[in-house]
């Protein structure tokens, strides 16, 4: 209980169990093994098959596979000369455990289980397939990058991409300055030399797949999406012109270098700036490895203009404000990147209001306090997160979070709790992908929605990504796109209930998860 309040009493054992006594496989070791637990894992088939066998039960931390945004392009496997009228964008994903067992990571990226999946006919994942037969899901919402956490994350909070500009601010006095038409390095100041951050998926010499800067080195953090010349990128343009509708014009700024990979925001918890220089680094790497502070317009700030109350709650935030050991997620809060809200420094005003440990979110429902907007992110002990976290520990925490708020009958009949993965973690899903820009769209993750409105086992299947909920949060408060850049300002799909938009590119709202005549 002292590790996770957040858990109810019944389900604090889940901590203790699920260890398989299988050793850490080696970094060194590229060519890893599937997961021994898994029945005949020496003869898989060719195709999916499920994550279980007579020593692996649903209650078991398994491996992880890879999430980049090259890497995903690459799975993908997209051609126009693919397309079909169910699949226009001629997206097959037909290459994902090639690429995944040929891409050089570490071990917790190693080979994985890609094509394994979780069966619901025999047990696995109860307590969201109680909710789906209870409520509503999307059978057609995407992660809005291809890629991993951060960036999925930010594009909730801004229908965007952060990007690397021209100050690292240190402990906010003392700019380091950089150009932004010079390619983002780490300065020379910290090593001895400059090492830089462009992400570069061409080959290295002799191998297959192992990329020449990205997960290896944990350095390729950035594209620079205008330049044709840089590599990886023509392959992704030059896809995106083939197809019959326009993607966003505006993706791809010039002289802008895109954080396409995970990346520390340009703060800490507690609000004071990221410093390459300081003294006293940070034991996670965030004073390194960091995204410059961002002034793109949030849908936190959009929501403090027309005065909209809102918090994020994050597990673990009040240790790692602390600076004492946690499982917080510092990549995850979109609005932790933003000088408009963590501009302020330590102990900001602003800070204290509006982003708060996930106790503090149970506290509010208690108390009929629950802001108007919440953000609920679990620690990385309970995200679910493959390798790190189980399944059975997420579906824990969320039955918490819906009993607690079902509990108070006048807030649940106002409320939506929208339930969902920020990527899909490197497993396969044969589903449409529609191409919005160069970051995405990636493949499809589940999407579960909890109200008095979506009640009936409803399954919708109009197009939504990430950005859904960002519209979702500006139409029940009336609010503007958050820029003229952002992905918010695409049109809803004409055609709702077919999985491909007519009015390509289009997402929709979240508005067909409910049902407000009382049907």
């Amino acid at each position: 209980a002292a590790i996770e309040p957040s858990l109810d009493a019944d389900d604090l054992a889940l901590l203790t169990t699920g260890a398989n006594g299988l050793s850490e496989p080696s970094p060194f070791n590229l060519a890893q093994e599937p997961d021994s637990r898994i029945a005949n894992f020496n003869a898989l088939p060719n195709g999916p098959f499920p994550l279980q066998g007579a020593t692996l039960p649903y209650d078991s931390y398994t491996g992880d596979t890879t999430h980049r945004l090259f890497e995903m392009w690459q799975q993908s496997d997209c051609s126009v000369a693919h397309a079909t009228p169910d699949n226009p964008s001629g997206c097959l994903r037909d290459i994902l455990p090639f690429v995944i067992t040929t891409f050089a990571g570490t071990a917790e990226e190693g080979m994985g289980t890609s094509m394994a999946f979780f069966n619901m006919n025999q047990g696995d994942a109860p307590i969201l397939q109680r909710l789906a037969m209870e409520f509503s899901i999307g059978d057609n919402y995407h992660q809005a990058v291809m890629g991993g956490t951060g960036a999925n994350h930010i594009m909730i909070g801004t229908g965007d991409v952060y990007f690397f500009n021209n100050t690292f601010f240190q402990d906010g006095v003392a700019p380091l300055n950089f150009s932004p038409t010079t390619p983002p390095m780490v300065p020379k100041a910290i090593f001895g030399f400059p090492i830089s951050l462009i992400a570069n998926p061409d080959p290295v010499p002799g191998s297959n797949n192992i990329y020449k800067n990205d997960v290896a080195a944990a350095l390729g953090e950035y594209v620079n999406c205008s330049d044709p010349t840089q590599p990886g990128v023509p392959a992704i343009t030059s896809y995106l012109a083939t197809l019959p509708y326009k993607t966003s014009p505006t993706s791809c700024a010039p002289n802008t270098f895109y954080a396409i990979n995970n990346f520390f925001p340009g703060y800490h918890a507690d609000g004071t700036p990221a410093n390459p220089l300081s003294p006293k680094q940070a034991a996670d790497g965030s004073d390194f490895f960091f995204i410059p502070p961002q002034n793109l317009p949030t849908i936190g700030d959009a929501l403090i203009a027309k005065n909209v109350s809102w918090v994020y709650y994050g597990g673990g935030f009040n240790a790692a404000a602390a600076n004492q050991p946690n499982a917080f997620c510092p990549i995850c809060n979109p609005m932790q990147y933003a000088a408009s809200i963590y501009g302020g420094g330590k102990g900001s005003p602003t800070i204290k209001q509006h982003t708060k440990d996930i106790v503090d979110f149970f506290a509010a429902v208690s108390t009929d306090t629950l802001p108007s907007v919440a953000f609920v992110k679990p620690s990385g002990f309970l995200d679910g997160h493959p390798q790190s976290s189980k399944l059975n520990l997420f579906e824990a925490l969320l039955d918490n979070i819906v009993d607690q708020v079902r509990n108070k009958p006048e807030l649940f009949a106002q409320t939506a709790i929208i339930v969902t993965w920020d990527e899909s973690g490197g497993f396969y899903d044969s589903g449409f992908i529609q191409p919005v820009d160069f970051f995405g769209d990636g493949p499809r993750v589940p999407l579960v929605v909890i109200s008095p409105f979506s009640r009936g086992g409803n399954v919708v299947h109009t197009y939504y990504d990430h950005v859904s909920i960002t519209k979702f949060i500006e139409r029940n408060w009336g609010l503007q796109p958050l820029s003229a850049r952002s992905r918010d300002n695409l049109p809803n799909p004409t055609n709702a209930d077919d999985y491909v938009p007519q009015n390509m590119p289009a997402i929709g709202d979240l508005m067909e998860m409910f049902h407000f005549d009382g049907g």
